[in-house]
């Protein structure tokens, strides 16, 4: 089905300036002090001599489209990708896309499916417009890649399934895999190109190991960097750390060093189990460098081992050793860096290589007790959970918190000085608090389990990362049952019914709600009951079952009066007022929203006292009073303003936007459904931003311009159809029916037949509803096609 994100070409409001695509620059930094590998770079350079054109630029379409850097662990396949990437950038001028798969990381990998929203994100995508659906979202990537030349690199792919659906779908892209497979079923299928790495040749890893060492240590001899290299098999990865503990020690001769790693090179091969010459070449240098550590930093070391997510901050690795103090923690991070043990990612971002991240991981085994352990994947568990809640504190103030145990003395969370500050964190840690969450599922700590998703449900529900939310509340539900909490169980299925509710998935939503409900009666939770309903009643008023809706409501609102919740009475008196006037019983309306407007200005509730006048500006239009609608509707406008809530604003343009129509201010209303699209957008709300589009149609027919009303009716019933929001799509498709009689009133373009089978259409899909302003319009339609 085509999707409105999808059409692009001859669509404009009024006095639109589009700005040009986003061009992501992804790419991690060069890689420091490299050298070797030219004949592997002169070979990648030829995928791109093969695809140049004769004036020398990239032509039309690269030698292949995939390739696949293939070789052991620590062999370089990463550094070579970067490098290379580095000194083409200028060949792929409409950016770079870079993923860490973590195929073979201890903990599980990135999904297709969470590498595909990554990609869409930054390709300017909101959250909200990323299908759910696997397949539907690679089609929108190769779509978004198609006709640019971008450089996409997918570093540590386990299998050909996680690396297909990140494919560019056309010539003029490339992607380059780096495995430790060779991936074939890419080179059979896709055409992928293969180069595999091998170990360095001796004069190669002495090159290496000098780069590092030369400025620290210009006495050692060539024999003695040919043993060393010999030891470490020749892998970058162990050349490098070896040569980060040379450099560091300049004044202890490479004969000591080389004897003490041949040493632990015999330790290691009797405790190893006939692995490969290399992967124990590798532990062995990694066992070398760690027992060189300082005792402070190399416990810090094995307890990075316990973070449940692949990169972390220096306050998470503090909490970790129980909490140090940040700067001592800094420090401790800088000498693992400078022992090549961890990488510095960004600033206060850091991560292990895979191979060194499960090495941690298995020092804290042997290293520390059970109790250490737990005590300490506990703490950080607990300081993600508490800094979540005061990251939500600012990121959505407006709902309530879930009531916590004190994280405990020792534990200070993260704080936030202002909104900006707390979204960047949640920003910087989204995949460790869904990493955190399935650790804590995993290590039995169910409370954990289903709290952290619960305080997170009111930073979801505005931003919407559907996937995330989905799964982290899917854990928090198991964990809830598994304590037998019902408390807590309903806590999730209303948030999952929110989720689904959200990504218009209105029948499954409905059963979570209705689960949520159960769990509520079965306590005794009379407030979590009503809330439950008035939940139920907006799924049945988001699907135009309105009766229903309304039955809801008013059980919703007799629970709040009896338990004096006078700010969800005042909400649902504002849900009665809109589901009274989509009834069409206009006086009804009015009455429930003058209340409703009363209530939340007592109350100083502005949020609710907005909604209330765009309610009231609908019913003011409904009477004819449009420039009380209009007045209405401004100071709906001015109370988003003021709270720069973006949320409200681009929901209340909408009703601006109709009643600037309405007192024939045509060019405002344009202006005002551009706003309310482009808002709509970027909370990735399709359904509200296909309604833009449609008051724009509306207004564009006002103007005397069917050809750009049929445009903008097009593209809105399209996103309705996609959405099965039969009522929204019967209403454009009426718009879009009689924008083409009027085009072809104007100037004979034989549009009227097209024009019948689109009101053909919205008879149809007005079949299913009997409210009075459905039976109104399909008497209307009905009498157009009888013309």
């Amino acid at each position: 089905m085509v999707q409105a994100r999808d059409i692009s070409g001859g669509i404009h409001f009024h006095g639109d300036s589009r700005p040009d695509s986003p061009k992501p620059r992804q790419l991690p930094g060069d890689i420091r002090g490299f050298v070797n590998r030219g004949e592997e770079l002169g070979r990648l350079d030829a995928l791109l001599a093969d695809g140049e054109g004769e004036t020398g630029g990239l032509g039309e379409a690269l030698a292949v489209s995939v390739c696949v850097l293939a070789g052991t662990a620590g062999v370089g396949k990463t550094s070579l990708a970067l490098r290379w990437a580095h000194r083409t950038l200028a060949r792929f001028p409409d950016g770079q896309l870079y993923v860490n798969l973590r195929g073979y990381d201890p903990g599980a990998p990135i999904t297709p499916q969470e590498a595909l929203h990554r990609f869409l994100s930054t390709l300017g995508v909101p959250a909200g417009a990323i299908p759910a659906d696997p397949e539907a979202g690679a089609a929108l990537y190769r779509s978004l890649l198609a006709g640019r030349r971008m450089l996409v690199i997918l570093d540590n792919a386990a299998t050909v399934g996680q690396v297909r659906p990140l494919l560019p779908g056309t010539a003029g892209s490339l992607a380059l895999v780096t495995s430790r497979s060779r991936l074939s079923g890419l080179a059979v299928r896709d055409g992928a190109h293969t180069l595999t790495l091998g170990t360095l040749d001796e004069p190669e890893a002495v090159a290496l190991l000098s780069a590092v060492t030369a400025a620290y240590r210009p006495q050692d001899n060539r024999d003695q960097l040919v043993e060393l290299a010999r030891l470490c098999a020749r892998l970058p990865l162990a050349l490098r750390i070896a040569a980060e503990r040379a450099a560091s020690r300049p004044r202890m001769g490479l004969d000591d060093l080389i004897r003490d790693l041949r040493d632990e090179s015999v330790l290691w091969e009797a405790l190893s189990v006939g692995d490969d010459e290399e992967a124990e070449a590798v532990r062995t240098v990694f066992a070398w460098s760690y027992r060189a550590l300082p005792t402070d930093a190399a416990r810090l070391f094995r307890l990075l081992g316990l973070h449940p997510g692949a990169e972390f901050g220096a306050a998470a690795a503090g909490v970790l050793d129980g909490g140090v103090g940040i700067g001592r923690v800094r420090h401790l991070l800088d000498v693992l860096v400078g022992a090549h043990l961890l990488e510095q990612t960004a600033p206060d971002r850091y991560e292990f290589h895979d191979l060194l991240r499960a090495y941690a991981a298995d020092q804290v085994r042997q290293e520390e007790s059970p109790e250490s352990r737990e005590a300490a994947l506990r703490r950080v568990l607990v300081w993600y959970l508490h800094s979540a809640d005061a990251a939500q504190t600012w990121i959505n103030s407006q709902e309530a918190h879930i009531p916590l145990d004190p994280p405990g003395d020792d534990l200070t969370p993260a704080s936030f000085a202002d909104y900006e500050e707390a979204m960047r964190w949640y920003e910087a840690e989204r995949g460790n608090l869904l990493a955190a969450t399935r650790a804590a599922e995993e290590a039995g700590l169910d409370v954990i389990a289903w709290q952290l998703p619960a305080v997170l449900r009111s930073v979801h529900m505005l931003l919407n990362p559907f996937e995330e939310w989905l799964a982290m509340s899917r854990i928090g539900l198991r964990a809830a049952r598994r304590l037998g909490d019902r408390t807590a169980e309903a806590e999730l299925l209303e948030s999952l019914g929110m989720a689904c509710t959200q990504s218009h998935r209105l029948s499954e939503g409905a059963e979570y709600h209705q689960g949520a409900l159960a769990a509520r009666r079965e306590t005794g939770d009379r407030l979590g009951e009503a809330l439950s309903l008035n939940d139920i009643g907006l799924i049945h008023l988001r699907g135009r079952r309105l009766e229903e809706a309304k039955d809801q409501f008013e059980q919703a609102a007799a629970r709040f009066q009896e338990l004096g919740a006078a700010q969800w009475q005042a909400v649902v008196t504002s849900n009665l007022a809109e589901v009274t006037y989509e009834l069409a019983r206009t006086e009804e309306a009015s009455g429930f929203v003058e209340r409703a407007l009363a209530m939340h200005r007592e109350l100083g509730n502005q949020g609710g006292e907005g909604n209330a006048l765009r309610i009231l500006s609908a019913v003011q239009r409904d009477r004819g009073q449009a420039e009380e609608a209009l007045r209405s509707a401004e100071a709906a406008l001015d109370i988003a303003r003021t709270h720069r809530n973006h949320m409200w604003e681009g929901y209340w343009l909408l009703e601006l936007g109709r009643a600037q129509r309405a007192n024939g201010e045509l060019d405002a209303a344009l202006v005002s459904f551009q706003r309310a699209a482009s808002l709509q957008r970027r909370l990735g709300d399709q359904a509200r931003e296909a309604r833009a589009w449609h008051g724009a149609g509306e207004t564009y027919r006002r103007l005397g311009r069917p050809g750009e009303a049929a445009d903008f009716h097009r593209r809105a019933a399209a996103v309705h159809r996609e959405l099965d929001d039969l009522w929204h799509a019967a209403l454009a498709l009426d718009g879009l029916a009689g924008a083409l009689r009027e085009a072809d009133e104007g100037d004979g373009t034989g549009a009227a037949e097209e024009a019948r089978r689109h009101w053909a259409e919205a008879l149809r899909a007005l079949a299913s509803y009997d409210d009075p302003r459905a039976v109104t319009l399909r008497e209307r339609v009905s009498a157009a096609l009888a013309q």
